[in-house]
């Protein structure tokens, strides 16, 4: 299977002739279209029941063009010939009235650079499937007396890019994703999943998770603010380690807004601290190209705690004399280029090895609610939630009230002791990544929260 039903390669090309007529007419020749085409399920419950269940479908262009050293860019879910005719018209005008900037000429590639990671379980998933996953998680929930809310969702997407110097990039996916929310009482759980297969997101096992976390931080019990050995689970490490990386980017580093300015090269976190960017990995998803169609290429970005690479659009790198590395954000953008398939390799003790090796420490299950308060050390602010538990002689000893906390994660990174196999995690605070839990020391818990 090369193309997707959503959006076929001859429907591309046939939107992309439309909208190079249409520019032609008023004499511009540069041109570069973004498709994109997505049909979204989903299938919500709360109190035990399912409330919602709704379907979408859309289909995008997105023209830039570019004339007399200015470009603009303008969207439209209007596919017809004055719908087109429009919206280039618009992207022509906001252009011509536009100040003149740093351009670069189209990109050009003749080499295919096509991608997919699709399940036809999940392109086909029916409601009566997803109620059917839902109903199993919620009996799951209810038989420890407990109150289930969340999500099961499945979805397909189709990302295309052409331009008027031959380009042609074509890449979709499926993605199936499930959270829930297991209420008692006076406490809570969570997990979530997500996956480019259907069957690799297990509603049922996912219900139990919630449902033990739930059950274990009953009547939970208040515990001083202060420095903390902590082991985050992947989830929590995801959402906090998350914050750091739109600053691995040569546009960030030039406009002196990233923390690795005047650091590359140098041992910022620990050795046990390896992070890569590779869209290839197996449990990763997303196009193999960038906003621009430059293939995007495999980063070290830090080893053993040395931070070696960071990502370079095609301006970013031509102002650094660098290779650009395929991870520029669609053109124009004052971000620049940031990687965005994140891996963080991981180690061989598992949550139970650093639970047991630990006298007094506390476990989190996930993080929210997180914003920056220092820049440069990337000093972060947030709260626990959803299954956070006093650690006390290597056991499990029994749920805590919720900690904000203030942390710099340049410290933490440089404070972990331990590592989990790596794994794709899910929150909601950053997007997913393949990360593994973390044991750390001296984590920051500033005060402790309401609920």
């Amino acid at each position: 299977m090369n193309e997707s039903e959503l959006l076929p390669r001859k429907k591309c090309q046939e939107l992309f002739l439309a909208v190079e007529q249409a520019a032609r007419r008023a004499s511009v020749v540069d041109i570069e279209v973004s498709l994109a085409s997505t049909t979204d399920a989903l299938t919500r419950f709360a109190n035990n029941e399912i409330h919602q269940n709704v379907a979408e479908r859309s289909t995008s262009l997105s023209v830039r063009v570019i004339t007399d050293g200015r470009t603009a860019r303008v969207s439209t879910n209007r596919l017809n010939r004055d719908g087109i005719q429009a919206a280039v018209d618009e992207a022509i005008a906001l252009a011509r009235a536009s100040e003149p900037s740093e351009l670069l000429a189209l990109y050009e590639d003749p080499t295919i650079c096509d991608g997919q990671h699709y399940s036809e379980q999940a392109a086909q998933c029916s409601p009566a499937q997803r109620a059917a996953g839902v109903a199993e998680a919620i009996k799951i929930v209810k038989a420890q007396g407990q109150i289930a809310a969340g999500i099961y969702s499945t979805a397909q997407n189709v990302e295309v890019l052409l331009n008027s110097r031959g380009l042609f990039r074509y890449y979709f996916d499926t993605l199936t994703q499930f959270s829930i929310t297991a209420m008692d009482q006076d406490s809570s759980g969570w997990a979530k999943a997500t996956s480019a297969q259907f069957a690799d997101v297990q509603p049922a096992t996912l219900a139990q998770c919630a449902a033990r976390k739930a059950k274990l931080s009953r009547n939970p019990r208040e515990l001083s603010p202060g420095r903390y050995t902590v082991i985050l689970e992947p989830a929590a490490v995801l959402d906090l380690v998350g914050q750091i990386f739109m600053d691995f980017s040569g546009t960030a580093i030039a406009d002196q807004r990233s923390f690795l300015n005047d650091r590359l090269g140098e041992q910022l976190f620990g050795s046990n601290i390896t992070i890569y960017d590779d869209v290839n990995f197996p449990l990763q998803t997303g196009a193999p190209f960038d906003g621009e169609g430059v293939p995007r290429r495999a980063l070290k970005l830090v080893k053993e705690g040395v931070v070696k690479q960071v990502a370079y659009s095609r301006l970013a790198a031509k102002k650094a004399q660098a290779e650009p590395t395929g991870h520029g954000f669609p053109l124009p953008n004052e971000q620049g280029e940031a990687p965005v398939n994140i891996v963080i390799a991981g180690g061989k003790t598992s949550l139970d090895e650093m639970i047991a090796s630990t006298p007094n420490g506390i476990l989190v299950t996930r993080l929210w609610y997180i914003r920056e308060v220092e820049p440069f050390e990337k000093v972060m602010t947030g709260m626990t939630r959803d299954g956070t538990f006093q650690i006390l002689d290597g056991e499990v000893a029994y749920g805590v009230r919720n900690f904000r906390f203030n942390q710099s994660v340049v410290e933490l990174l440089k404070n972990v002791e331990a590592l989990t196999a790596s794994e794709r995690a899910s929150g909601e605070e950053a997007f997913d990544m393949v990360v593994p839990g973390m044991k750390a020391h001296d984590f920051l818990f500033t005060e402790v929260t309401r609920f």
